[in-house]
């Protein structure tokens, strides 16, 4: 007789294997959906790997693709930890980028801008995640949901600006606001779209999140009550402050990226769809593959910029759709998280 039995505390080499196997399963179910194509999993692969890191070119593009998913899942990784699940970093993303470009668009030039317009940012993001917090610390309202919304409400906002009052003196036809000033914008290595600030930025905030997480009291506070919300209140810590803090610096991770998009790549407001690529959703699996610790993002975060940057060499190379990467993405997150519960049984065999 064949039957299965919880086990609370796996064993390492265990929940590493059941990843690594389910990380296995979704390569080949995503080979199935190449093979619907009429095109050979292993052609589209070894294009992929040859086309992105094999290639100057692609791996410039690799490493812009990273940059966001860098700032926002070290933000993620921490508001998983802690247990607030925030789905609505795409929205706190393009928030930020307003605060950035309020900045750039309305304040004199000068050397302060760049500065203030990641200031704005992270300021703007970390806002539009508090009242998802402030509803989950007071009330228990479930986070998933109310980020969630909050997605739709900040695409709608940015649309209007950039249709409305925000949209620039010089454009026909088009929605997106006058172009930033040459202080308001990032440098770039070479020829390329990587803007390095960024990625130096990102790596700061991914370590000492790691350090906060780790070194110091309130990181403990916070380890705490993602453990046991429960045993956090019992033992006297400030559970509902705790949901706050994480709330503004998770969405804060989220609204720098949203600033390194528009000052060093796009150097204008434009039309939300074209302003992010789903990164605040793509990061959602940086941070779970992160395991709770924002520092492995400077190692999950290349590995989805990878992913995003094949979707246009699958595009231009086997005339395969774009979002093509999003079933990707979904079926490695379903089969991480199908991971996450099946490490913790183990199958027994007799009576």
């Amino acid at each position: 007789m064949i039957r299965l039995e919880q086990e609370p505390r796996p064993r390492r080499v265990k929940a590493l294997g059941v990843y690594l196997g389910m990380g296995v399963l979704a390569f080949a179910l995503t080979g199935g959906v190449f093979a619907a194509y009429g095109v050979s999993p292993w052609e589209v692969y070894r294009a992929l790997l040859e086309g992105t890191l094999g290639e100057r070119q692609g791996l410039a593009e690799v490493l812009r693709r990273t940059l966001p998913l860098l700032l926002i899942g070290s933000g993620l990784t921490l508001a998983f930890r802690v247990g607030f699940f925030n789905i609505g970093a795409e929205g706190q993303l393009l928030m930020g980028a307003v605060g950035g470009a309020a900045v750039a668009l309305f304040l004199p030039p000068g050397a302060p801008s760049l500065p203030l317009m990641f200031l704005a940012g992270a300021v703007a993001g970390g806002l539009w995640a508090l009242p998802a917090a402030w509803l989950r610390s007071r009330v228990d309202v479930n986070e998933i949901l109310t980020t969630l919304m909050l997605n739709a409400v900040a695409s709608a906002f940015v649309l209007y600006l950039v249709s409305g009052p925000w949209r620039g003196e010089q454009v026909q036809g088009y929605t997106y606001t006058d172009a930033f000033p040459d202080a308001a914008s990032l440098p770039v290595l070479g020829d390329t779209l990587v803007h390095w600030p960024t990625g130096v930025l990102g790596a700061v905030l991914a370590v000492a999140l790691q350090v906060l997480l780790t070194r110091t009291s309130l990181g403990y506070a916070l380890r705490v009550v993602g453990a046991s919300p429960r045993a956090a209140r019992y033992a006297g810590l400030p559970t509902g402050r705790v949901v706050l803090l994480t709330g503004l610096l998770s969405g804060g991770a989220a609204g720098l990226a949203g600033v390194g998009e528009v000052a060093g790549i796009h150097h204008r407001l434009l039309d939300p769809t074209q302003l992010s690529l789903g990164y605040g959703f793509t990061a959602i699996i940086v941070a779970w593959l992160a395991r709770g610790h924002p520092a492995l993002v400077l190692l999950t975060a290349p590995l989805m910029g990878v992913i995003l940057a094949g979707g246009d060499l699958l595009k231009i190379s086997f005339n395969m759709p774009f979002r093509v990467i999003d079933v990707f993405s979904g079926v490695l997150l379903f089969c991480l998280i199908s991971g996450e519960a099946l490490a913790r049984y183990r199958v027994r065999w007799g009576r």
